[in-house]
């Protein structure tokens, strides 16, 4: 008995032992995160002395020194304003060392400029071009700065930016594009609203400068508008469509004013234009890829055949379209090595008076990598006249570009065109391209 008594007083002192050992540890913890949030404290109160120091001396170097008090300014002393001290670059001083602060005014407002940039397209021409009267093919001047193009860019917000290209020719100002795209729609839809190119086809995306040739195709000039094409002010919806994988769909749908050059016109508000355009895109291999894009657009008929009769807006045009591009690009060897081949097909259905016209067109053209900075390419065009669809224009062309760097290139182009008038054309063409400034990427 008196054993069992001792083993058990001996527990009682070993309980409390480690109870009190417990209780030390508990402690010592509660200390240890006490004196760490002490020291942060300490820490940020630093950091806001330093910062308050720092106003300080900012204001009272923007603050200008006033006289001392009796002091008047003499004729033969000018008083002169004390010259402003630039802005230093202090550090505050924190418990992990030297923290330097950047800023003022001038860094606030480079952070508000958008992403400004100039483009140069100058081109000579020599050979015979005819100007014929039916023809909307007009020739090039021997000399001429065809179009300067000056693009300002910038993100608005989280949720949209900003897109500019004005362009200036030797004959006046235009503005080319110039839209807002909102790119955090619910449902992954993108949508555009202001003047922009319409989504028909491949070449009317394309501004002067990133076109493969120095011209457009006869299928474009007859058709769709020449270089300015349809480009409208309007607003455009954009979602990707689900599709199996490795396939990429993409369904584009745009309401214009309805004034297009010669292939829309507008004559009241109602008269708006559409173009519809689905995209499809695949890599076939890890160094070559296919798109192919479907287009359709409608609008009313422009006022004037060959400025003789006028058209009443109830006459419509429709186009159709049919666009692919085959792309070839090694990525592990031979990268100095690349070929693309492009083709478009357009029919148009214009009605008019006296009759309606049903054209159809088309170019086809290859352009091969020969080394770092050569290229070489041809083209095929045959295209009939929208507003005659009985002439019909061909020829070809040969070109060969030089990139000198990423930010200029030199491209002759030989150009041979067959009128419908049985007039041939013999024309060779010298491009020079030179960019300045930072100009973001156009559509791939």
């Amino acid at each position: 008995m008196k054993n069992l008594i001792v083993g058990a007083a001996v527990l009682v002192l070993f309980a409390g032992q480690l109870a009190a050992q417990q209780s030390n540890n508990q402690a010592q913890a509660d200390s240890t995160d006490t004196a760490a949030l002490q020291q942060k404290i300490r820490d940020l109160e630093d950091r806001l002395i330093a910062l308050e120091g720092q106003v300080r001396m900012l204001k009272s170097a923007q603050a200008p020194s006033a006289p001392a008090p009796g002091a008047e300014a003499s004729a033969e002393t000018p008083a002169q304003a004390p010259a402003p001290a630039p802005t230093p670059v202090t550090s505050v001083t924190s418990a992990g060392g030297q923290l330097p602060v950047y800023g003022g005014a001038s860094a606030a407002a480079k952070a508000l400029n958008p992403d400004i940039s100039v483009i140069g397209d100058f081109i000579g021409a020599a050979g015979g071009n005819p100007s014929l009267p039916l023809a909307t093919l007009q020739p090039f001047p021997s000399l001429q700065m065809h179009e300067s193009e000056v693009g300002l860019q910038a993100i608005i917000d989280p949720y949209a930016r900003g897109d500019f290209f004005i362009s200036f020719g030797e004959e006046g100002v235009n503005l080319e594009e110039g839209f807002i795209t909102f790119t955090a729609l619910p449902g992954n839809f993108v949508a555009k609203v202001g003047k922009m190119r319409s989504a028909f086809g491949k070449v009317n995306t394309l501004h002067n400068h990133v076109l493969p040739w120095i011209d457009r195709p006869l299928v474009t000039t007859n058709l769709v508008g020449d270089e300015d094409g349809i480009d409208d002010a309007g607003v455009s919806v954009e979602h990707i469509l689900p599709a199996p994988k490795g396939l990429f769909l993409d369904l584009t749908g745009q309401v214009f004013r309805g004034d297009s050059g010669d292939v829309f016109r507008a004559s009241k508000r109602s008269d708006v234009s559409t173009v519809d355009h689905l995209r499809a895109y695949k890599d076939i291999t890890e160094s070559t890829n296919l798109d192919i894009g479907f287009s359709y657009a409608r609008g009313h008929s422009a006022d004037k055949v060959g400025s003789l009769i006028p058209l009443s807006s109830d006459f419509i045009t429709n186009l159709y379209g049919v666009d692919a591009t085959l792309r070839w690009k090694p990525l592990r060897r031979s990268i100095y090595h690349s070929f693309v081949a492009r083709s478009e097909f357009i029919w148009s259905q214009r009605q008019q008076f006296p009759s309606e016209q049903r054209a159809f067109g088309f170019y086809t053209s290859a352009e091969y990598q020969l080394g770092r900075r050569w290229f070489l390419g041809g083209r095929y065009d045959r295209s009939d006249r929208a507003q005659f669809a009985n002439l019909t224009d061909e020829g070809g062309s040969v070109l060969l570009t030089y990139w000198p760097s990423e930010f200029s290139q030199i491209r002759g182009q030989y150009r041979f065109t067959k009128y419908a008038e049985n007039i041939d054309a013999h024309e060779l063409l010298m491009q020079v391209i030179f960019s300045l400034g930072a100009h973001g990427a156009h559509p791939f």
